[in-house]
């Protein structure tokens, strides 16, 4: 199946608008042909009654009486016309008043009214030896030239339909054939146009190719039709979000090679020196201090990633729901618990029992381990860490503690990436909190940082009403 699809010929949008309007042309071409033969056919009809009245009137012409006898001299013209009718049978008879015929096909069936009420022209469809036929009977009113007495005699004149058929067949042909042309002519006009319509996108399509692959800039809009607006500016913002995509990728693999360069030589270093040293416990000691450097460098790069998840360059929206924040709080702060226990430090939860915020779970997850993690490695041993939330007329979640805190000089800078407090020797990549500030934006909520009634830091996330 996939191999079939991929040997399909790619879709012509020019068949496809010359399919579309061929198939409706043909629907239109089919009625009209229909209603076409319909008026050829009523058109021959009209001129062969006419004919066969002629022909009627021609016999009637012929009638005499003479002592009551009535003679019928068929007239050269009758005969003619009966001959000029080649494609079908031609049929007459002539009768009294009394239905006797006096000459002619004696079965040809009678007028379809008699009496003195009668039309003295009537038309009408018969059956005659099994074939469908056109009758036209005429009443003639005879006066005996010596008994000068008047009476009536019908003339009747048959035919069958080929000839009405054939000249309704060859009107419809000559129609056709009018039509598929005019048809052809307008499938080619429309070809023709669709071609010359289409010359812009063909030269989008060729400035777009002829591009370099690191040209992302908007795509010109002057001189395009209207209708080519949308692919444009559809373009021109698949190209921005590329140009934001490949800006964060670039940040990634600077800040990663900038911020990854020093440990890497350190844990070089380190490795070089623990295969120098003889004595195993100086080789322990450098081993510990190299594992140290590379859960460091395992935790810097994990920052790093997440850090480059969160650029707003990306373009990835993030999928709210309504989440328990307090829940939430406390199940993060009793994973944090054997850590803090680790370290000396005294983790507690403190706040309501349930405080719904509309977010995204796991990034709110993100966002209390990386606080939690700077309160613990920053506070010191020994600490209070303090995670809470409060509800009031907006949630707030906070995590503080006893530690050193950050001087209100220096509380806007630590939130920039690898942004360090001068002379701070303990480990870290400077990432934390602003990995904390890219959440809370992309959340909506307000990001504050101030002195803790501990002593320490306390760091606010404000969430929007729900």
């Amino acid at each position: 199946m996939a191999s079939g699809q991929a040997w399909r010929r790619p879709d012509s949008l020019r068949l496809r608008l010359l399919w579309g309007l061929l198939l409706p042309l043909l629907l239109l071409l089919s009625l009209d042909a229909y209603l076409t033969y319909q008026r050829s056919l009523a058109g021959a009809n009209a001129a062969f009654d006419r004919m066969l009245h002629t022909s009627a009137r021609a016999i009637a012409n012929g009638i005499s009486s003479h002592s009551g006898e009535i003679r019928v001299d068929i007239p050269y013209f009758a005969l003619q016309m009966f001959e000029s009718n080649a494609a079908g049978k031609v049929f007459y008879r002539v009768s009294d008043e009394k239905g006797r015929a006096l000459t002619g096909y004696e079965d040809l069936p009678a007028p379809a009214r008699k009496g003195a009420g009668a039309p003295a022209l009537q038309f009408s469809d018969a059956d005659y030896l099994g074939e469908e036929v056109r009758l036209v009977s005429l009443r003639q009113t005879v006066r005996d030239m010596l008994t000068l007495r008047d009476q009536d005699v019908w003339v009747q004149v048959a035919e069958t339909p080929e000839s009405r058929q054939e000249l309704a067949r060859s009107l419809l042909l000559g129609s056709l054939l009018q039509e598929i042309l005019l048809v052809l002519t307008l499938l080619l006009i429309v070809s023709l146009a669709v071609s010359r319509g289409l010359r812009p996108l063909r030269r989008l399509s060729a400035e777009v190719a002829s591009r370099n692959e690191d040209d992302l800039e908007p795509l010109p809009k002057e001189g395009l039709p209207s209708e080519l607006a949308p692919l444009v500016d559809a373009l021109n913002l698949h190209g921005e979000r590329l140009q934001r995509l490949f800006a964060a990728r670039r940040r990634f693999i600077d800040d990663a090679a900038h911020q990854l360069k020093t440990p890497l030589a350190v844990m070089q270093t380190q490795a070089e020196l623990a295969l120098r040293e003889e004595e195993p416990a100086e080789q322990r000691r450098q081993l510990r201090r190299l594992l140290a450097g590379l859960r460091q460098a395992g935790h810097m790069v994990a920052q790093l990633l997440q850090m480059s998840r969160l650029e707003p360059d990306n373009g990835q929206p993030i999928e709210l729901e309504m989440v328990d924040a307090a829940a939430l709080a406390r199940e993060v702060a009793l994973e944090w618990a054997a850590a803090a226990h680790e370290r000396g430090a005294d983790l507690g939860y403190e706040g309501e029992d349930s405080v719904s915020v509309r977010g995204n779970r796991a990034l709110l997850r993100e966002l209390l381990n990386n606080l939690l993690d700077n309160a613990l490695r920053y506070a010191g041993e020994e600490a209070v860490v303090t995670v809470a939330v409060r509800d009031g007329q907006r949630a707030c979640l906070e995590v503080r503690d006893s530690g050193p805190g950050i001087p209100e000089a220096e509380r806007e800078k630590v939130l920039l990436r690898f942004y360090r407090l001068a002379g701070e020797r303990r480990e870290g990549s400077g990432l934390g909190l602003a990995i904390v500030r890219e959440i809370a934006g992309r959340h909506g909520a307000r990001l504050s940082l101030d002195q803790a009634m501990e002593g320490g830091l306390r760091v606010g996330v404000h969430f929007p009403e729900c």
